[in-house]
């Protein structure tokens, strides 16, 4: 992977998010440089693999289901390495990424380009907004939300995605028997991700553990600084929460 930044200006680069009312955002966008190889692969596999945000749409998963069994959505999906390695895996599943910064994107299409994968469509827009006005309600047969920004500082966790209006229009989104996947390795932000979810009428711990968190399901891959923290002593803690019937 190279290191030169990318000719493409953003106004140009296909799925650009759309303006859209400022709020409080879970992200912020930052100005991060574009290899040569995530460059072409945003110009040559963009037009194929990135939706628009189209508010017409209102039942996404319908609109590009298609042959697939199933449909998850994953908010924040980074560089895309574990988004690759689930999709290379469960190749029957369709997965929706939604992802702001331009060299995730262009990582992840990259990957689909190496691959070969057939499986993975990309927003770049904000992921509430998608699920909001683009996901029908009782659509979704997961939702995979792994290591989020923990906003560490007080004034910040109002930033935080994980919190209840959040976590009831996800679940709504989710069919009966659906499930989301959380994934963090900030501890305070595990134990208010458990709190909230659990105060979700809509959805229920498949976790039968004291603590409540559940095993890293196999599906998930652990990545290289979670491998590393792990050699160090840190932790990672999973919450997979279903919906019920």
């Amino acid at each position: 992977m190279g290191s030169a930044a990318s000719d493409l200006p953003e106004s140009t680069v296909p799925g650009t998010p759309a303006p859209h009312p400022r709020g409080i955002r879970s992200y912020v966008l930052r100005a991060g440089r574009t290899t040569t190889g995530q460059a072409r692969a945003l110009a040559e596999l963009g037009p194929r693999f990135i939706l628009p945000f189209d508010p017409a749409v209102t039942d996404l998963v319908a609109a590009c289901q298609g042959g697939f069994s199933a449909v998850v959505l994953e908010i924040g999906f980074g560089m895309g390495s574990a988004t690759a390695h689930i999709a290379a895996g469960r190749p029957d599943t369709l997965f929706i990424g939604c992802e702001v910064h331009q060299p995730g994107v262009g990582a992840l299409l990259k990957l689909i380009g190496e691959q070969g994968l057939q499986n993975i469509r990309i927003l770049r827009h904000d992921a509430v907004e998608v699920l909001t006005r683009m996901i029908a309600p009782g659509t979704l047969d997961g939702l995979h939300i792994f290591f989020p920004d923990p906003w560490h500082k007080k004034r910040h966790h109002k930033r935080r995605l994980i919190q209840p209006p959040f976590v009831r229009l996800a679940a709504e989104r989710l069919r009966p028997g659906g499930y989301l996947h959380c994934a963090t390795d900030w501890e305070p932000y595990a134990q208010h991700m458990q709190s909230v979810l659990s105060s979700e009428t809509l959805l229920a711990n498949t976790s039968n553990s004291a603590d409540g968190y559940a095993p890293r399901p196999a599906y998930r891959p652990a990545t290289k600084f979670e491998q590393r923290g792990l050699r160090l002593g840190h932790g990672v803690w999973d919450l997979v929460f279903r919906r019920g019937g």
